[in-house]
């Protein structure tokens, strides 16, 4: 009965060795031969561990850390900060570097003819520098106040077109379609209504930026701009 076991054993062992590899059956066979037919055992050597491949991920490098800039979320209340960056996500979804099909540049998208105004020549230079971005922003708004004072004191607070007025409201359509066209707005009662090429109007800034408090931003005629 041991035999028959012994015998069984060695067939199982050499009908597995026939079916990985011919030369490996052969090896197999000649040590069973020189064995006697004894007992035999597949002799495993244990891989060194200096063979072993391990793939590990690294994650907390591969991490983004969310203290990097790029990461940074605008705070989005109701005063000048929140109205900067929610007018600037709308312009260019608050990319600095962002220069759309009709040639506006920044996180604001300025033309040409404002960043003149402001002394503003090089296109590259602005285009690489945030801090002067948003310094011309926020002039540009305080002109903006200046140039509508009459009609923020005049009109804020009515409905024209179901739009209740607000300051935030004509300043944010002032940097859409300029101050000139706000007031053409306001004073036909909304029958003048700008569109810029993109087919974005008056009206759709003056509900999109309603609310806002701008009490920080100074009305300036004159820009002392540096």
């Amino acid at each position: 009965m041991l035999n028959f076991a012994r015998n069984l054993a060695t067939s199982v062992v050499l009908i597995y060795f026939m079916q990985k590899s011919f030369r490996t059956f052969i090896s197999f066979l000649i040590v069973l031969v020189l064995s006697g037919f004894r007992n035999v055992a597949p002799i495993v050597k244990p891989i060194p561990k200096s063979n072993l491949v391990i793939d590990v991920l690294d994650y907390k490098a591969a991490a983004p850390s969310f203290e990097s800039s790029s990461f940074m979320i605008p705070f989005t209340g109701n005063n000048y900060v929140g109205f900067k960056e929610a007018l600037a996500f709308k312009e260019s979804q608050g990319k600095y570097h962002s220069i759309n099909t009709l040639g506006y540049l920044g996180k604001y998208q300025f033309g040409k003819s404002t960043l003149a105004f402001f002394g503003q020549f090089n296109t590259q230079c602005f285009m690489q520098d945030a801090a002067l971005q948003e310094k011309i922003f926020y002039h540009n708004t305080a002109r903006n106040k200046w140039i509508l004072r009459r009609d923020i004191k005049r009109y804020v607070g009515s409905k024209m077109n179901d739009i209740v007025i607000t300051e935030s409201g004509i300043l944010a359509a002032a940097h859409l379609a300029g101050a000139g066209n706000v007031k053409k707005y306001l004073r036909s009662w909304g029958d003048l209504n700008f569109s810029d090429a993109y087919g974005t109007n008056i009206e759709d800034y003056l509900t999109k930026f309603s609310g806002f408090d701008l009490a920080e931003v100074t009305a300036r005629k004159k820009v002392q701009f540096q």
